[in-house]
Parts: structure tokens; C-alpha cells; sequence
């Protein structure tokens, strides 16, 4: 029988004690992963409902993120923007935010998508403070984040990579080192970049199919054994009732909303322009999303295939 303390990491050392800042339809889980896997977990998010679920699997909850991270060693944040991402670690002014307050030598693992000028601005105050930070956002949707098979793109020195490794695998399988800081923001835009004009061409399609007589779980069926074949098509078919367990089969709710794919275009468009980098088909598929979430921002970034039968939404 294994006697090792659930506290104790593989190493035989103790297990660090881990701060989680942003509780959303992908930090939740991920923390849940954490507290699974014997962390001591603190947890902050504005959602009172966030923090509750959090609490009674067994999670302390704190009221500010320098309250959670007060007796940690560790800290991981999943927020929504840069903007947040900022305020959380420098404050309002720049020097009165999180990063203030940690001890020198605190891992800090920044998981949101935010763009990598961000990342790096970050990363230089944290440096300058003895912190390491790591930009490390994520792919493989809430799904992903439920069973603990995330993958990991980060960006940060290798020492500090070494350190957040064993954490990460708890709550991802494909765990990659992109580079320095802000190389992991840079790769996960250019991966969702890739992941909207995909499904934008999907669905494009699946209808052009559909609208001359096909059956579209057929015509999927066809393209997947094809040189069509993409991710969408594998585990993420746009089209209702063709596919079980995916967002458009349940009324596009779930998944990963349309207005963070926009959000996540546009950072790829931002970062292409600053670099001078011709990136036509995203810009399209940018501006697809931006006339799809004016009115279905909330509903996962399948729904594009509305754009061309409405009826999929009833």
C-alpha cells in the first residue's frame, strides 16, 4: 500500500502550498485538479458561487488575491484579459499590485490569454522583485480542464519551467517550452488563430453540403477519412446532433464562448500588425467573429455555423 503523505510531492518533498486567482469555466476545474491531487489550495474570484464550489471540495477561500496568496508559494491566475492580468499583479498605479507583496523566490504561473507585450511587462517587474513568472495559457477547452489533459504553451526561463512542471501535470498532459517570456502568449494565439479559421471553414463546409442535399454527419464522416480532415471535425463538429458531448449538440452552451475567440483574433491581428506579418485568412476569420458575437457572444465559437442556417440556434 502507497503510505506516502497525499502532502508530500514525488520527489518526497512537501508539496507547495498554491494561491488560484480566477475561478471561470476553466480555473474552476483546474483548481479542483490541484486540490485532487493533495495541493493546499487558497482560492480568490469575484463569484461568491465560484468560491463555494471551490470551498467544499475543500479549498480555503480567501477575499483579495494578497489575502489567497498570503502562505503561498505559488501562485496560478486564469483571468479574462490583459487588463486583469495587470491589475491583479501590478495594481492600479503599477507598484501596489500582487507582485508587491510576495516573497522573493514565489512561482507565479499566469494561465490567461493575454497579449504577449502584456506577459513580458509583467514578467520584467516580477523579475525585478526575485519572482519568477511563467505566461503559460492553455488549450484544450473546459473539457480539458475537467479531466486534467490541458496543454500547457509557456513562456519563462527553464529554471522556473522546471519548478511549475510537476504542478502543471496535474492539470495538463501536453506540457510544452516555448520559450522566454511571452513566447507561450505568442504560440497560444497563433494555435487559436489557426482554430477559428477552422471551424469559420468547417462549418462553411458542412453547410455548403447541407444546402445541396447532404447529410451532414455523412458528409463529416467523408471529410474526416479525407484531406479535409481537421480538429473540428474530430471532436468538435460545428453541426448540431452529428457529434455527442459537444457544445453544438446542447444548444451551443458551454465550451469556449464566441466573444473569447474574438478576443483571442484580435490578439493575433494585434500581434501580426506590430510585427508587420500578413495574416489574411485571420483577419477574415476575425471579422467573421465579430459580426457573429454581436448578438452570440456567449454561446461557444462553433455557433459561427449560424451565420449560415439561423435554425441551429432554436
Amino acid at each position: 500500500m502507497n503510505t506516502k503523505d497525499v502532502n508530500t510531492a514525488d520527489n518526497g518533498s512537501a508539496k507547495p502550498n498554491i494561491a488560484f486567482i480566477g475561478l471561470g469555466n476553466m480555473g474552476a476545474p483546474m483548481a479542483e485538479n490541484l486540490l485532487k491531487a493533495g495541493y493546499g489550495l487558497s482560492v480568490y474570484d469575484l463569484s461568491e458561487d465560484a468560491t463555494q464550489r471551490l470551498q467544499q471540495a475543500g479549498a480555503s477561500v480567501a477575499d483579495s488575491p494578497k489575502a489567497a496568496a498570503s502562505n503561498a508559494q505559488v501562485v496560478i491566475s486564469m483571468l479574462p484579459a490583459g487588463k486583469h492580468v495587470h491589475s491583479v499583479y501590478l495594481g492600479e498605479d503599477g507598484t501596489n499590485g500582487l507582485l508587491a507583496e510576495l516573497p522573493q523566490g514565489t512561482l507565479v504561473i499566469d494561465s490567461s490569454t493575454i497579449a504577449a507585450a502584456d506577459a513580458r511587462t509583467v514578467a520584467e517587474a516580477a523579475s525585478k522583485l526575485g519572482i519568477d513568472f511563467l505566461d503559460a495559457p492553455v488549450s484544450g477547452g473546459t473539457g480539458g480542464a475537467i479531466a486534467g489533459s490541458l496543454t500547457f504553451i509557456v513562456g519563462g526561463s527553464t529554471d522556473a519551467f522546471a519548478k511549475a512542471e510537476p504542478i502543471l501535470a496535474v492539470m495538463g498532459k501536453n506540457i510544452f517550452h516555448a520559450g522566454e517570456h511571452g513566447a507561450g502568449q505568442v504560440a497560444k494565439i497563433c494555435n487559436n488563430m489557426l482554430l477559428g479559421i477552422l471551424m469559420a471553414g468547417t462549418a462553411e463546409a458542412i453547410n455548403l453540403g447541407v444546402k445541396n442535399g447532404l447529410d451532414p454527419k455523412v458528409l463529416s464522416d467523408i471529410m474526416l477519412q479525407s484531406s479535409g480532415r481537421n480538429w473540428t471535425l474530430e471532436v468538435y463538429n460545428p453541426y448540431p446532433q452529428v457529434m455527442e458531448n459537444v457544445p453544438s449538440s446542447n444548444g451551443y452552451q458551454g465550451g469556449f464562448m464566441s466573444k473569447l475567440m474574438q478576443k483571442d483574433l484580435n490578439l493575433a491581428l494585434q500581434t501580426a500588425q506590430n510585427t508587420n506579418v500578413d495574416t489574411p485568412m485571420g483577419a477574415k476569420a476575425a471579422e467573421l467573429y465579430e459580426a457573429h458575437t454581436v448578438e452570440n457572444g456567449d454561446r461557444d465559437f462553433s455557433s459561427i455555423m449560424a451565420r449560415h442556417d439561423s435554425s441551429v440556434l432554436s
